[in-house]
């Protein structure tokens, strides 16, 4: 699974290196990286809002289908397809566009925690080299996460030249543009807040704590304009709830004990999700939606209705008329009726024929 998320990050990869090459800053080419990447998933968004939209209006009708046929879950099944055919709702339509945005935001990380592979597309071997080198450092190689080594090879680029040899004199000149580019508003984005031995001692001795806490503050003042904007998410149970707020708590703790680098990312992300579902419920509001899909049902049924042939004039009165005398005709070898002068009905009809 690492290897299918570390290929997303490749592709993604070259997105970021061209922005940097641009900018030739870090923090600023993760900011108009992750802008273009939600551009260009704003679409997949808009589909999984019609979704969520659709499927909230159906819920209603739902829960009155279970409470008519609850007993009986084969009719439920039944009525209820049969609800979501009436009203052109796929419940499953919202799917795909839910699991697609997932590869590519996890490529994202992938991109950001391996520079070297994923950024500046180096040679497999020449990284896997140098990460067991960098293992072998004393010192340095007791304290660093392996999971953040290319991370800490670009920091430690100037103290660890001598040692690189497994790289090219081209591969050596990218990866020292790239370790001065790092510095964003006064923060080293390769440097971690906390070095996790003395979380909360190393923490302060540096600025690097507002990355874990703009984490912690973006997060929770999303989850909290989301469940405002967003009624479905209101009436989840009060363990859902919980885990809403505790996961803004978990996202700030990995933050302090991460390269600022993946942190900043996070921000930015979240960022820009949030003015996203604020857009979204702008222009794309589940009101809107549904107002919109049925009043498209509505002009459909209407033009189905048009395209279906009429009944020929009259042939209906004719065919009623018809019926109704064949009823009223008297039997074959009756009596016919009498008058009052002694003729038949029949006979007076043909006398005033004639």
């Amino acid at each position: 699974m690492t290897e299918i998320f570390n290929f997303f990050g490749n592709i993604l990869g070259y997105l970021l290196w061209f922005f940097y090459t641009l900018i030739q800053n870090y923090g600023v080419a993760i900011i108009l990286f992750t802008l273009v990447l939600k551009i260009v998933m704003f679409p997949f968004s808009i589909n999984q809002q019609k979704s969520m939209a659709a499927n909230s209006k159906m819920a209603a009708k739902q829960k009155e289908l279970q409470k008519k046929y609850g007993n009986d879950k084969v009719k439920l099944q039944e009525e209820t397809q049969k609800m979501y055919d009436k009203e052109g709702v796929n419940p499953a339509s919202g799917c795909l566009t839910t699991f697609i945005p997932f590869p590519i935001m996890i490529g994202l990380f992938y991109t950001v925690q391996n520079p070297l592979a994923n950024a500046l597309h180096l040679s497999v071997d020449g990284i896997t080299k140098a990460v067991e080198m960098l293992k072998q450092i004393p010192g340095l190689g007791a304290t660093f996460s392996a999971q953040y080594a290319q991370i800490e090879i670009v920091k430690h680029f100037e103290q660890l030249r001598p040692q690189l040899t497994m790289f090219s004199a081209g591969e050596l000149a990218k990866i020292e543009s790239f370790s001065h580019g790092f510095q964003f508003m006064g923060l080293n984005l390769l440097d971690t807040p906390s070095d996790g031995a003395n979380i909360f001692g190393t923490l302060f001795r540096s600025n690097l704590w507002i990355i874990p806490a703009l984490c912690l503050v973006s997060s929770l003042v999303t989850q909290y304009f989301m469940m405002k904007m967003q009624p479905g998410m209101q009436q989840q149970q009060g363990c859902m709830k919980g885990m809403l707020y505790l996961m803004p708590l978990f996202s700030a703790w990995l933050a302090c004990t991460m390269p600022a680098a993946v942190g900043f990312y996070w921000i930015i992300s979240t960022v820009f999700g949030f003015l996203q579902t604020i857009i979204l419920n702008i222009w794309f509001s589940p009101a809107d939606l549904n107002a919109k899909a049925e009043a498209q049902r509505v002009a459909l049924l209407e033009e189905n209705e048009s395209k279906m042939k009429p009944v020929a004039g009259g042939s209906y009165a004719r065919q009623e008329k018809s019926t109704q005398q064949q009823k009223a005709a008297p039997k074959a070898g009756s009596a016919k009726p009498k008058t009052k002068s002694g003729k038949t009905n029949s006979d007076d009809y043909l006398g005033m024929k004639k």
